[in-house]
């Protein structure tokens, strides 16, 4: 299944559908925050998203029922997977790293989710190698580097 960009206004009824699953115009309407949109305008999205393959309808008599077809969690993927492409050249670790230097993470945090405790930390892996990289200090890094130039003369 390939998933599209959706714009803003599509991301925020997708939302509301997100957190419904599947509902009926009439419920989407009462779940909008305010200023809610015309009820027309809402339909018309609702369209597009069927046409993006983002909603499935089943007809119940006169009224449709709209249903979730791409779970939040796949569209939350792909958003990062694109977000990390068009704005990071494809380099996650450059990602963590503005992350951590606008202080959005911090290096506990990172830690904690790549599952390491401090006495593992020690061990030489690659994720250690990693947060040790992005963590460390720049001035610590030039004297390994002059360092390293004094050894090879």
């Amino acid at each position: 299944m390939k998933i599209n960009t959706l714009t803003h206004s599509e991301e925020l009824l997708m939302n509301i559908l997100w957190k419904l699953n599947s509902a009926y115009m009439k419920d989407v309407m009462e779940a909008y925050p305010e200023p809610k949109p015309h009820q027309n305008t809402v339909s018309t999205f609702m369209k597009i998203l069927v046409e993006k393959e983002f909603l499935i309808t089943e007809k119940e008599g006169r009224i449709f029922k709209y249903s979730v077809a791409i779970p939040y969690d796949d569209y939350r993927k792909f958003v990062l997977r694109n977000f990390a492409e068009n704005y990071f050249n494809h380099s996650v670790p450059e990602l963590v790293k503005t992350l951590l230097d606008e202080q959005l993470l911090t290096t506990n945090e990172l830690i904690n989710i790549a599952g390491i405790t401090r006495s593992e930390k020690k061990d030489e892996s690659p994720i250690s190698d990693f947060i040790n990289e992005i963590t460390s200090n720049k001035k610590e890094k030039k004297k390994g580097k002059k360092k390293d130039k004094k050894k090879k003369k």
